[in-house]
């Protein structure tokens, strides 16, 4: 049995059996919140400060209140000198509109505040991947906001896995490429390496941004059906890095990594080896 780590909670550092919620808290009763999932490397965060600063911008879109940038970076530091030392862990901060009333009106107790750890499996070497038949919807409220409603996350992933996919893949109602479930994507088209806009209502991805940082690319819509036709694809998150797509609703890729994709795996790896909070 893996080893669990301490929580952190509401500003207090607790063994796993005393971190408890409230059954009243909006983001168990309708999904009212936050989070964020920050990658540790032998118990170092990558990435943190931009982590953070998207978790004030997804707390502002919901109109919650600013967290604390510095308690929480404190309290991400704490939980990982207590946990065991695991050479890759994940961590979960999650920031929810506290306890209210039964309904969708928010109480006024403040927010709830956790943050947990655990080890974290390196993934497969390649991603296969399932288009959905459900569209992201690129004007709605929570579009480019990294919120606790992912029940549509979850139902697409069981699609993709019940027809053996381990990422599912969403267009937007525009019919052009979005992102994955917990992912953003890259294809490689002609040679150019691209991937969608913000606009196209995916998420404003950490690893989606320092790819484009360290190995270029260009933001432009890419319509749906060119995910078939590429020359190459990858998937980036905080917890897969860059990882090469290797067939797309059962059709191969002509590679997996192909050289562009290489570039970028050698890369990330590179530059997020020797700067921890890029």
């Amino acid at each position: 049995m893996t080893e669990q780590a301490r929580i952190w909670l509401n500003g207090e550092l607790l063994d796993p059996e005393r971190a408890v919620v409230s059954v009243f808290d909006h983001g168990m009763l309708v999904g009212d919140g936050i989070f964020e999932t920050v990658k540790a490397a032998n118990g170092e965060p990558f990435a943190l400060t931009r982590h953070l600063r998207r978790l004030a911008r997804s707390a502002a879109g919901l109109g919650l209140p600013e967290p604390d940038h510095d308690a929480l970076a404190q309290g991400t530091l704490e939980v990982l000198a207590a946990a065991p030392k695991w050479p890759l862990a994940r961590i979960r901060i999650t920031y929810t509109s506290g306890p209210g009333p039964l309904g969708s009106a928010r109480g006024d107790a403040g927010p709830t505040v956790s943050i947990i750890a655990g080890p974290q499996a390196p993934f497969p070497a390649t991603a296969d991947v399932t288009i959905v038949p459900w569209p992201r919807n690129e004007r709605g409220a929570l579009s480019g906001l990294k919120t606790t409603s992912y029940a549509e996350n979850a139902l697409a992933l069981a699609y993709a896995g019940e027809r053996g996919g381990g990422e599912a893949i969403f267009a937007n109602t525009a019919g052009n490429l979005c992102e994955g479930t917990g992912s953003n994507i890259f294809l490689v088209l002609g040679g150019r390496l691209v991937t969608p806009p913000l606009a196209s209502g995916c998420l404003a991805g950490v690893t989606r941004a320092l790819t484009l940082e360290w190995c270029g690319g260009e933001e432009e819509d890419v319509a749906l059906d060119d995910l078939y036709r590429a020359d190459e694809a990858f998937l980036t998150s905080t917890t897969r890095d860059v990882q090469p797509i290797r067939a797309v609703d059962g059709t191969i890729l002509p590679a997996a990594p192909g050289p562009i994709t290489a570039k970028a795996m050698e890369a990330f790896a590179a530059r997020s080896a020797e700067l921890m909070d890029p």
